[in-house]
């Protein structure tokens, strides 16, 4: 470990209302480091493993294992999340980071923060193996309800959430073509 690494800087968090702070210098740290060089990619990486009918344990960096089940309804346990939730649970999330975020670096106070997603499938192909008619396969349409209170008027709020839609990385994912690459290890 360097010793800048073990240096001790106290910085009065940003204040969110019932949110617990964000440290404002330090999303300010992450930004510039973020402008230095804005080709980075950085790769994630997570490991699913099968465990019987539709359950999965996905792996992710150290952390306890990340359950994806199904429900009885698509012959699954009923344990977890099914990936379709998981992935509209991503997106919640992911548009509630940048929210926060961009809250924070714009001094705007959060007292309330919920976002309810919906959307729209048609899950009759059963992964391939019923009705193979032409057809989208995955969401067609996803809805997501902000609930936001802080100390600004409507108008700044709107452009807030409009600002953390167009920069969220799970949004993108979901409304753009993205490359998949799948092979046999």
């Amino acid at each position: 470990m360097s010793s800048s690494a073990l240096k001790t800087t106290v910085t009065a968090p940003a204040l969110t209302g019932c949110l617990q702070p964000i440290d404002k210098d330090a999303l300010a740290a992450l930004s510039a480091k973020g402008k230095e060089d804005p080709t980075v990619i950085k790769t994630l990486k997570c490991r699913t493993v099968a465990k019987g009918r539709f359950r999965h344990l996905n792996f992710i960096r150290t952390l306890p294992a990340y359950v994806v089940d199904e429900p009885p309804g698509l012959l699954g346990d009923d344990t977890a999340p099914n990936p379709s939730e998981a992935a509209l649970a991503a997106l919640g999330s992911c548009l509630a980071v940048g929210i926060h975020a961009n809250a924070v670096a714009q001094g705007i106070t959060i007292f309330k923060l919920e976002i309810a997603l919906e959307g729209d499938l048609n899950i009759t192909a059963v992964w391939g193996t019923g009705d193979l008619s032409e057809k989208p396969v995955g969401f067609t349409d996803v809805r997501a309800a902000v609930t936001l209170e802080a100390d600004r008027p409507r108008e700044e709020l709107e452009a807030l959430i409009a600002h953390a839609r167009v920069w969220s990385p799970v949004a993108n994912t979901f409304t753009r073509p993205v490359n998949l690459e799948m092979a046999l290890a």
